[in-house]
């Protein structure tokens, strides 16, 4: 774990901004720390020795008092809004990046893992930037000018601080390290915790179902206890490490303090020298103390910045740069022995695939389930990279366009379609956002959907509609698009008889291109081709004859 991660201030401005800010506040710190400790000295021995007033010497620490209280106020506010713009600008960048990544690599990440570590885990970026990188800095400007300002009154002294002082990095190194392995474990086990809360509330319905959701408790007890245990070694090492350090830095003062003691007595230095070198020892010493301090509250926000860059530094795949897509409404789409290798799995999920798409064709693609219908739609749109064959609109490859404007051609309804929070309509509206209402209305009707109320409120992930509602939304969502070609996942499922036949009816009457998985019987029927995608062993005699991709 790195004392400053440079990708933080290569994907952040503000952690530049606040660095640099961080710098001249710790400068100016370190200077009000040896004024202090000069004036302090002066008083004392003023009082001591000669008995005289010190009114000015003390409107003039109080004026160095509330300097320093000041800029620790600075230093906050810096430090609190930089926090908050490095976080704002981290999560969009994650977001971002993982849209670009496309659904595949979604599938194969944690959704609960990732949305901690866009929450919970980029909050603990707070202590990072509000205790520790202030400290770091004052670490390290403000021991250089104790023990320089210290030379120049009693260089034994300064010697002693100057061999001392390299010890409590080596020992908060030492520390680092443990800390390290406890930070990573413990957010492991916050995002196991997550993600067996997400899935159990997911299938809650079905465990209920079923009279299993009380045997989930046990469960979620053994998760929650290695988190709580996680959490409490971290603290444990947190709590022996400050001693650590807290006693090594109080030996050493010790021996700064016993030496010029002695000189003091054998009348080799003065009081004053004497006391301004006993008042700067601790002050040389406190930062590199409060560094392994906060060091332990920021571990949490470090190890999320560290999976944040794992996720941000994993490479795109590569895209064209082309605006020049052809005009699907004319130009046909072809498939060439694409093939498709997910990662971690040793057989391919589509494998030798050709098909051509002309235009104004309705084409359903049928076959058992995993033999890689729903994998074709994704190698049409481009969320995954063939391992071999191409993707072909007129003369050019589909990976040679830009990724926006290539799916701009496309409207699509996932096998899962997802819904957010708000209206049907604000739903619709996602594939055109300027849609009138006769225009929603209009798609609605399409989709079989006519009875239900655009200004309906659908709930978080529209659970206050039915799954045959929701999918009749989200085709209604592709249909109210302009785009040439639809890519339907299984459209009808959920419907009864009547409703997929009104949305079967509007398919064929649209006039656009259609590509559907399939596989009841009324939407094989309704399409002018069925092509079979894997073994044809396995689907009903009345598909004989159809094309078949093995």
């Amino acid at each position: 774990m790195k004392p400053l991660d440079p990708r933080l201030l290569r994907r952040a401005k503000a952690a530049r901004g606040f660095l640099v800010g961080s710098v001249l506040i710790g400068v100016a710190t370190g200077l009000l720390i040896i004024v202090q400790a000069v004036l302090l000295a002066h008083g004392i021995t003023q009082v001591v020795l000669h008995g005289a007033a010190v009114g000015q010497v003390a409107w003039l620490l109080a004026a160095v008092l509330l300097a320093r209280a000041v800029l620790v106020w600075v230093q906050e506010v810096v430090a609190q809004r930089a926090a908050a713009a490095v976080k704002s600008t981290l999560r969009r960048q994650v977001l971002e990046h993982s849209l670009k990544l496309g659904p595949a690599w979604l599938s194969g990440e944690r959704s609960s893992a990732l949305t901690t570590l866009l929450t919970k885990g980029l909050d603990d970026l707070d202590p990072y930037f509000a205790r520790y990188l202030p400290q770091l800095v004052l670490a390290a400007t403000v021991p250089a000018g104790v023990v320089g300002w210290m030379a120049t009154g009693d260089l034994i002294a300064a010697g002693t601080v100057a061999v001392t002082l390299p010890l409590i990095p080596v020992f908060m190194a030492l520390v680092g390290w443990a800390t390290q392995a406890h930070s990573r474990r413990r957010q492991h086990a916050l995002a196991v915790l997550a993600h067996h809360f997400s899935d159990v509330v997911a299938g809650l319905p079905t465990l209920k179902l079923f009279g299993r959701a009380k045997g989930q408790v046990t469960a979620v007890r053994e998760v929650t206890d290695r988190h709580r245990v996680a959490s409490m070694k971290s603290l444990r090492l947190a709590f022996l490490s400050s001693f650590v350090l807290e006693l090594l830095a109080s030996i050493s003062v010790a021996l700064v303090a016993v030496g010029v003691g002695l000189r003091l007595i054998d009348g080799k230095l003065g009081l004053e020298t004497a006391l301004l070198v006993l008042i700067l020892a601790p002050e040389a010493y406190l930062p590199l103390r409060q560094v392994g301090a906060h060091f332990h509250a920021s571990a949490d926000g470090v190890a999320a910045s560290e999976e944040v860059f794992r996720v941000l530094e994993t490479p795109l795949p590569q895209r064209g740069e082309r605006t020049d897509v052809p005009d699907l409404r004319v130009t046909p789409l072809h498939l060439h022995d694409v093939t498709v290798l997910y990662p971690g799995r040793d057989e391919p999920a589509l494998e030798g695939c050709d098909l051509d798409l002309w235009p104004g064709e309705v084409v359903a693609l049928a076959g058992p389930s995993g033999a890689g219908k729903s994998t074709v739609l994704a190698a049409v749109l481009g969320f995954v990279v063939p391992e071999r064959g191409v993707v072909v609109a007129g003369a050019s490859a589909a990976d040679e366009f830009a990724p926006e404007r290539w799916r701009a051609q496309f409207a699509w309804v996932p096998q899962r379609p997802g819904l957010r929070t708000g209206t049907i309509a604000d739903n619709i509206r996602l594939g055109r956002p300027a849609a009138t209402d006769t225009q929603v209305l209009r798609a609605l009707a399409q989709a079989g959907a006519s009875e239900l109320d655009p200004a309906q409120q659908v709930g978080e992930g529209g659970q206050l509609l039915s799954g045959g509602q929701r999918r009749r939304v989200a085709l209604a969502r592709a249909l109210v698009t302009e785009a040439p070609v639809l890519l339907l996942d299984e459209p009808t499922a959920g419907l009864d008889a009547e409703a997929e036949a009104a949305v079967v009816a509007h398919l064929r009457a649209s006039g656009r291109t259609v590509l559907l998985v399939a596989h009841r019987p009324a939407l094989l029927a309704a399409a002018d081709r069925v092509v079979t995608v894997g073994s044809p062993k396995s689907l009903d005699a009345a598909l004989t004859g159809s094309v078949v991709v093995r």
